[in-house]
Protein backbone atom coordinates (compact mmCIF):
# COMPACT_ATOMS: atom_id res chain seq x y z
CA UNK A 1 0.00 0.00 0.00
CA UNK A 2 1.77 3.56 -1.47
CA UNK A 3 1.80 5.70 1.52
CA UNK A 4 2.05 9.82 1.34
CA UNK A 5 5.13 11.30 3.06
CA UNK A 6 6.31 15.44 2.93
CA UNK A 7 9.81 16.25 1.46
CA UNK A 8 11.28 19.01 1.54
CA UNK A 9 14.04 18.98 -1.66
CA UNK A 10 16.98 20.83 -2.77
CA UNK A 11 16.72 22.74 -6.21
CA UNK A 12 19.36 20.61 -7.46
CA UNK A 13 17.69 17.32 -6.39
CA UNK A 14 14.27 18.14 -7.70
CA UNK A 15 16.10 18.33 -10.90
CA UNK A 16 17.41 15.30 -11.14
CA UNK A 17 13.80 14.05 -10.27
CA UNK A 18 12.71 16.57 -13.30
CA UNK A 19 15.20 15.12 -16.01
CA UNK A 20 14.50 11.77 -15.00
CA UNK A 21 10.68 12.13 -15.54
CA UNK A 22 11.50 13.94 -19.09
CA UNK A 23 13.92 10.90 -20.31
CA UNK A 24 11.62 7.96 -18.91
CA UNK A 25 8.68 9.61 -20.04
CA UNK A 26 7.29 9.24 -16.83
CA UNK A 27 5.62 11.23 -13.81
CA UNK A 28 7.72 13.25 -10.61
CA UNK A 29 6.18 10.55 -8.98
CA UNK A 30 8.05 7.54 -10.30
CA UNK A 31 10.98 9.48 -11.07
CA UNK A 32 11.35 10.28 -7.52
CA UNK A 33 10.67 6.58 -6.50
CA UNK A 34 12.99 5.39 -9.03
CA UNK A 35 16.07 7.52 -7.49
CA UNK A 36 15.22 6.63 -4.37
CA UNK A 37 15.85 2.73 -4.95
CA UNK A 38 18.66 3.01 -6.78
CA UNK A 39 20.17 5.15 -4.18
CA UNK A 40 19.27 2.37 -1.58
CA UNK A 41 20.62 -0.17 -4.13
CA UNK A 42 23.71 1.96 -4.05
CA UNK A 43 23.78 2.11 -0.49
CA UNK A 44 23.86 -1.35 -0.07
CA UNK A 45 26.20 -2.32 -2.49
CA UNK A 46 28.83 0.15 -1.03
CA UNK A 47 28.40 -1.25 2.34
CA UNK A 48 29.01 -4.68 0.98
CA UNK A 49 31.99 -3.45 -1.33
CA UNK A 50 33.65 -1.81 1.90
CA UNK A 51 33.36 -4.70 4.17
CA UNK A 52 30.21 -3.28 6.28
CA UNK A 53 28.18 -5.91 5.01
CA UNK A 54 28.16 -9.80 4.15
CA UNK A 55 26.76 -10.72 1.08
CA UNK A 56 23.79 -12.50 2.50
CA UNK A 57 22.52 -9.71 4.14
CA UNK A 58 22.96 -7.86 1.03
CA UNK A 59 20.40 -10.04 -1.21
CA UNK A 60 18.12 -9.65 2.05
CA UNK A 61 18.23 -6.13 1.69
CA UNK A 62 18.49 -6.32 -2.05
CA UNK A 63 15.37 -8.60 -2.12
CA UNK A 64 17.65 -10.41 -4.60
CA UNK A 65 18.95 -14.13 -4.02
CA UNK A 66 22.68 -14.59 -3.29
CA UNK A 67 23.28 -15.92 -7.12
CA UNK A 68 21.10 -12.43 -8.44
CA UNK A 69 23.52 -10.22 -5.88
CA UNK A 70 26.77 -11.81 -7.37
CA UNK A 71 25.50 -11.15 -11.07
CA UNK A 72 25.02 -8.05 -9.97
CA UNK A 73 28.32 -7.20 -8.37
CA UNK A 74 29.78 -8.43 -11.16
CA UNK A 75 27.97 -6.62 -13.65
CA UNK A 76 29.08 -3.53 -12.10
CA UNK A 77 32.51 -4.53 -11.40
CA UNK A 78 32.52 -4.72 -7.46
CA UNK A 79 35.11 -7.57 -6.31
CA UNK A 80 34.99 -9.12 -2.86
CA UNK A 81 36.19 -7.68 0.37
CA UNK A 82 37.46 -10.68 1.59
CA UNK A 83 41.07 -11.56 0.29
CA UNK A 84 41.58 -14.99 -1.34
CA UNK A 85 43.61 -16.03 1.82
CA UNK A 86 40.53 -15.25 3.86
CA UNK A 87 37.84 -17.27 1.43
CA UNK A 88 40.23 -20.51 2.09
CA UNK A 89 39.76 -20.35 5.87
CA UNK A 90 36.17 -19.71 5.77
CA UNK A 91 36.80 -22.94 3.10
CA UNK A 92 38.86 -25.13 5.50
CA UNK A 93 36.35 -24.22 8.43
CA UNK A 94 33.66 -25.19 6.36
CA UNK A 95 35.63 -28.62 5.49
CA UNK A 96 36.22 -28.82 9.38
CA UNK A 97 32.06 -28.66 10.16
CA UNK A 98 31.23 -31.76 7.46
Amino acid sequence: MAKIITLRLKERELDFIKELSKKENEDKSYAARKLIDYGWIYFILKNYKEGKMSIGRASKELNLTITETIELLADLGIKSPISYEEYLEGYASLKEVF
